[in-house]
């Protein structure tokens, strides 16, 4: 894929009741304080972070699972990847994630093979709500229904934002394209 974008849409028939059983309390995550080591590298090209980003309104809540909290090859199965890691993300209102691209830290470091090109799904996990944004490139996402997302690359810039009034659920699953 080289430096090609690559952003599919995909949906998946999947068991996700796990990610709310969470008691999202114990995975605060400031986005701000998470990416402070590779802030540089995620926002360089924007010319860095505005300061009017910070870890009040750039909270995240993120809990990563196992292989024996969910089943990676049925998710691999349904996204046509060779899944690595499994996560799901709580963003309450009123908290952004910033522009940014993905560089895939984790699964770079449990994979050292840089010669593939590493992808990430982002998957729904419930109908949308008024207020639940999610942008890739130009394009704003709303509207969207439950197990519906999006796999795409490290070149795609996007941005996640909760202006809504009822918390925002999604689930990040990162790999390889088989």
């Amino acid at each position: 894929m080289g430096e090609l974008k690559y952003l599919e849409e995909v949906s998946i028939d999947f068991d996700t009741s796990f990610v709310h059983d969470t008691n999202w309390e114990a995975y605060l995550d400031p986005y701000i304080k998470y990416q402070s080591s590779k802030l540089t590298q995620v926002h360089e090209p924007y010319g860095g972070l505005p300061a009017s980003f910070n870890e009040h309104n750039t909270i995240i809540y993120q809990r990563f699972f196992s292989k024996t909290e969910t089943d990676y090859e049925e998710l691999g199965r349904q996204l046509n990847m060779e899944v690595h890691t499994v996560s799901a993300i709580e963003q309450r209102p009123g908290n952004t994630i910033p522009l940014h691209i993905d560089r895939f830290y984790k699964l770079r470091q449990k994979v050292q093979d840089n010669s593939r090109q590493p992808v990430r799904a982002n998957i729904f996990l419930e109908d949308w709500k008024m207020g639940h944004i999610l942008q890739f490139e130009d394009r704003v996402i709303t509207n969207w229904k439950k197990h519906t997302g999006f796999v795409f690359n490290e070149y795609v810039q996007h941005l996640s934002s909760n202006c809504g009034m009822q918390n925002k659920y999604t689930l990040q699953v990162s790999g390889f394209l088989n």
